[in-house]
């Protein structure tokens, strides 16, 4: 089965954050606890300041390293790619937190364990799009398989502010803003 992933447009996306806020009501996370983030990147210096954003949730890798390195087994891929939790196995130790270069699983100190973004599963199951997805007022995020997502859109998951996708091969491809290309 294909390996699901997301594409972001960099260039299209105002950095509103109706994602991250889509995933967090979603999901019903408490203050402090994001699955979505959304991230302002900034630089050069007068008169040629740049700036971009970055939207970023779980990138489901290919080689998941909060997978490999969970001690239960509660974090695991289905056979669309897709990085699960059984939340009922995790016991809090944040091995997977320490192991995401993208930050993606957060911990969530009321219940004593980690979350983290499931990509929508129970919506993708339903052949509805993610929260994030369905909640971006620029179109900028889309979710499918990342081999058509590809072939579609082109990009890349190499940009300035990201860890080289060498490391994890994530499922995500970007169309970079200028002052992102590496």
């Amino acid at each position: 089965m294909a390996q699901l992933g997301f594409y972001y447009d960099m260039t299209a996306c105002i950095g509103c954050k109706t994602c991250q806020v889509a995933c967090k009501d979603k999901n019903n996370l408490e203050a402090g606890v994001l699955f979505r983030q959304v991230y302002t990147v900034e630089g050069g210096k007068f008169p040629h300041p740049w700036f971009y954003h970055i939207s970023l949730g779980c990138n489901h890798c290919a080689q998941a390293p909060c997978v490999r390195n969970c001690p239960t087994g509660a974090l695991y891929k289905r056979e669309d790619g897709v990085v699960m939790q059984d939340r009922n196995k995790c016991i809090g130790c944040r091995y997977c937190v320490w192991s995401c270069p993208y930050g993606a699983p957060q911990y969530i100190a009321s219940e004593g364990k980690v979350g983290k973004c499931n990509l929508c599963a129970d919506l993708i199951d339903r052949g509805e799009q993610p929260a994030c997805v369905a909640a971006c007022i620029m179109r900028a995020l889309d979710c499918g398989d990342i081999e058509e997502l590809r072939r579609k859109y082109g990009g890349t998951a190499d940009i300035k502010g990201l860890p080289a996708a060498s490391i994890t091969h994530p499922s995500i491809t970007i169309k970079p803003a200028d002052a992102a290309r590496k």
